[in-house]
């Protein structure tokens, strides 16, 4: 090898630690729980199509992303120790955060209630975080009831949504996310654990009776994530698979209340 090839490749290999330096920096920001954008967004979409659009569901969103994105290096801090990593990161969301939650209870103050009500479902989320066991399932059913349980603001701060509704389309959104949890395990965590894999199916049976008996034909979609549930473990999928599978899921659900409730 001649010293110009020599020269490139040591080249080549700063050039990649420098990337790779870069990416580890970035992920200190971004959460690698690909499930959770899907569980940001969709009760959102929910709680807005239960009520009138208003311009307030722009901050209010604004708000719960930030509180999201603060709540992720707030948990690898605990999780971790390492303040060094993620103290900027709990900053700088910190500081970003702050004066949209003071403008939203300036002008709702009744939203107050709700941030206590995240704030005791978060100490368990803290928790599990400590006890480095933030995949159990447990902990998986506490995230799922915080984030679903978004709806309800989003449908009511406008004070133009039907309780009725908000509780059907809560339930629903619990009932699904509860049920991908237990699949995914299936695919990733517990893959070889028969026992795990029988009861997301039989999780999945019970859904679809429930989806029937809230709506007829909100049985089709959760019939279609009970065939998920019993034929895509059967594959060796990788978790960037199953994430952008659960985008197409979501839609799916999205449409169909959509389409039979509104």
């Amino acid at each position: 090898m001649d010293g110009e090839s020599i020269n490139q490749s040591h080249k080549d290999i700063k050039h990649c630690e420098k990337r790779s330096k870069s990416l580890m920096g970035i992920s200190r920001y971004i959460p690698n729980q690909h499930g959770a954008w899907a569980m940001l967004i969709l009760p959102f979409l929910f709680g807005l199509a239960a009520s009138q659009g208003e311009f307030i569901h722009i901050p209010l969103f604004a708000c719960w992303f930030f509180i999201y994105l603060f709540s992720f290096p707030v948990l690898q801090w605990i999780k971790t120790g390492n303040r060094a990593r993620y103290r900027k990161p709990v900053v700088v969301y910190g500081a970003i955060l702050l004066p949209l939650l003071v403008s939203l209870v300036w002008i709702k103050p009744a939203l107050i209630w709700y941030g206590v009500l995240l704030l005791f479902f978060f100490m368990a989320n803290i928790y599990y975080a400590k006890m480095k066991n933030e995949r159990a399932l447990l902990n998986d059913i506490i995230a799922i009831l915080l984030f679903c349980s978004f709806i309800y603001p989003v449908a009511h701060i406008g004070e133009t949504g039907d309780w009725r509704i908000s509780t059907e389309l809560f339930l629903l959104l619990v009932a699904y996310f509860t049920g991908t949890a237990l699949y995914v395990k299936t695919i990733i965590r517990e893959r070889k654990n028969i026992r795990y894999y029988y009861a997301s199916i039989i999780y999945h049976l019970i859904i679809v009776l429930f989806a029937a008996w809230i709506k007829v034909f909100l049985a089709v979609p959760f019939l279609i994530l009970l065939l998920r549930a019993i034929w895509l473990p059967k594959f060796d999928l990788k978790a960037k698979q199953v994430g952008m599978a659960e985008i197409g899921f979501s839609l799916m659900l999205y449409v169909s209340v959509l389409f039979l409730y509104f």
